[in-house]
């Protein structure tokens, strides 16, 4: 075992999803050792115990894989399963995570993305539950990078990650496991899986867009098994750079599917994940299903799904998500929680069995089978619903809307904006907040203006300035937040939300009847003005 000597870098504070940065800043020499020394430092169980390690297949994986490997062996830890090539998905190595027993797991994808040399690359850890860390380990991860003056690396040759088995490296024992196998009996577990069979064997046509990311091999193997044809998976074969494509599951990235799906021959049914596995969408032929209604369809129906036959505990949602699951949840009798974006403030929620369900409008849902956002899990769960209701998912779509009303939702990302141009738009609408209730914009006048923060009902926790809400007397709001899962300059998130009652209009232009909350929120914040943007980088 060698120490060696190094010095802190600026800025390795984990955000919501670990520390994502360029390629060539993790290549830089300490870089990735120090932060991954400053896991182990501030996670005392994994000295002799056990560690998962995966990741989604981009540029510089399985680089990172080979140290991190030499690194948990010099600092103790007994075993390690890595999955084979080094690929796991993030919902995986949650599984995999539970059901070994495992004291935590580091995953290394920068999610949605762009990969490749020029791309991106991240690191998380995820703790003995199988989520992501909470912020007192993240913080004391984050305080140890700032003093870190060494690290220790085992002097190894490299591991053959492609063959499965078990090795050594130094005294810590290394084991090569399939990467799908563990997830996918886990999904047999939870779906009726002869109910989604006969779907394709009635056939259902399906399109599966694996944005040429880490869901093709567990597509191949789950859907196929179905009996979607081989030919409905797209882009199935994962590759570094993503195929030079942005592996973010939207109707900007995933191009490809969604003028598949609104042909007029289009597929019955579309879906795809994302970079690393955790996100989704589903789409009926010419049809997309938000991800906001998404989990409140989800929520609505989740009876009829073997795992959830006894009905659900809770629901919750991140803040700048819809309120269209709270609908749910009010005629279910259950609580829904709203909740900071970032997957990590679900864990409590679930882990003190206060929900079953939750899900962010960033095309992430998931249920209390694992700790982590599931892109497949979801696909899974509404193919299961398709079948159990004998539905379209268009006519699914349309008797939700019916019987509960519609919320308009649309999310505007203006992506790479210089910091201080983004941050001047967030404290104009600070400096605000205390004077714009009362005020009348048109017809709708604003009810409330703040700044959201959230008290953990579970360990009493107060996280403050997670995003700013304006909300009007009508039930429409919009708002406003930073994301952290960028990493050049700030990407700066408009969500505009309009109420339609279930005897209302429910089938309008999204955009048309955003438009006069979106005028609004322009007026009071001039954010075309101060970025000088102006179009979004993205709308879903």
């Amino acid at each position: 075992m060698a120490r060696i000597d190094t010095t802190p870098f600026e800025g390795q504070k984990p955000g919501t999803s670990g520390l994502r940065k360029t390629v060539k800043t993790f290549a830089q020499p300490h870089y990735l050792e120090n932060f991954v020394q400053a896991i182990f430092d501030s996670v005392p169980t994994l000295k002799g115990g056990l560690l998962i390690v995966g990741g989604d297949g981009r540029y510089y994986n399985d680089t990172a894989i080979q140290t991190i490997l030499r690194m948990a062996a010099a600092n103790g830890a007994a075993r390690v399963l890595v999955g084979q090539n080094g690929v796991l998905s993030t919902p995986a190595v949650s599984a995999i995570i539970r059901k070994y027993k495992a004291q935590g797991g580091i995953i290394l994808s920068a999610s949605h993305n762009p990969g490749g040399p020029n791309g991106d690359f991240g690191i998380k850890f995820n703790g003995a539950n199988g989520g992501p860390a909470p912020e007192g380990v993240t913080n004391a991860i984050y305080a140890r990078t700032q003093k870190i003056d060494h690290y220790a690396l085992e002097d190894a040759p490299d591991v053959d990650l492609s063959k499965l088995g078990a090795s050594q490296l130094g005294d810590m024992d290394i084991e090569i496991i399939d990467s799908v196998s563990d997830y996918a009996e886990l999904m047999e577990s939870l779906f009726d899986f002869p109910a989604i069979s006969k779907l394709f064997e009635d056939g259902m046509s399906f399109c599966f867009d694996a944005m040429h990311a880490v869901t093709g091999p567990y597509a191949k193997a789950i859907f196929t098994r179905l009996g979607a044809p081989e030919d409905s998976l797209i882009n199935a074969v994962p590759l570094p750079d993503f195929g030079g494509g942005h592996p973010d599951p939207n109707p900007v990235y995933a191009k490809e599917l969604f003028e598949k799906m609104f042909a007029d021959d289009g597929p019955d049914f579309g879906a795809a994940s994302d970079g690393d596995g955790d996100r989704n969408i589903v789409l009926g032929r010419k049809l997309y299903v938000s991800p906001s209604d998404s989990l409140a369809i989800l929520a609505a129906n989740a009876h009829l799904v073997p795992a959830y036959k006894n009905g659900i505990k809770g629901v919750a949602r991140s803040m700048p998500t819809s309120g269209a699951a709270d609908l749910v949840s009010k005629k279910l009798g259950v609580p829904c929680f709203e909740t900071p974006t970032g997957w990590k403030f679900f864990g409590n929620l679930l882990d003190d069995g206060q929900i079953t369900l939750c899900g962010e409008e960033s095309a992430g849902a998931s249920s209390d089978h694992i700790r982590e956002k599931d892109g497949l899990w979801a696909i899974l769960m509404w193919l299961n619903i398709v079948a159990a209701r004998g539905q379209s998912v268009t006519e699914i779509v349309q008797a939700h809307w019916k019987e509960f009303g519609r919320n308009y939702y649309s999310r505007h990302d203006f992506e790479a904006v210089e910091n201080d141009k983004a941050n001047a738009v967030m404290q104009k609408l600070t400096d605000q907040l205390a004077s714009l209730p009362g005020k009348k914009f048109g017809a709708e006048t604003i009810a409330k203006a703040d700044s959201f923060t959230y008290h953990d009902p579970v360990d009493s926790s107060v996280s403050e300035n997670q995003g700013l809400r304006v909300i009007f007397e009508s039930g429409s709001r919009f708002v406003m937040r930073l994301s952290g899962t960028g990493t050049v300059g700030a990407t700066l998130r408009l969500y505009l939300e309009k109420y339609e009652a279930a005897e209302g209009d429910l089938n309008q232009d999204l955009q048309t009847m955003l438009s006069g909350i979106a005028n609004i929120a322009e007026e009071i914040t001039t954010l075309r003005t101060l970025t000088g943007r102006q179009d979004p980088s993205a709308i879903s």
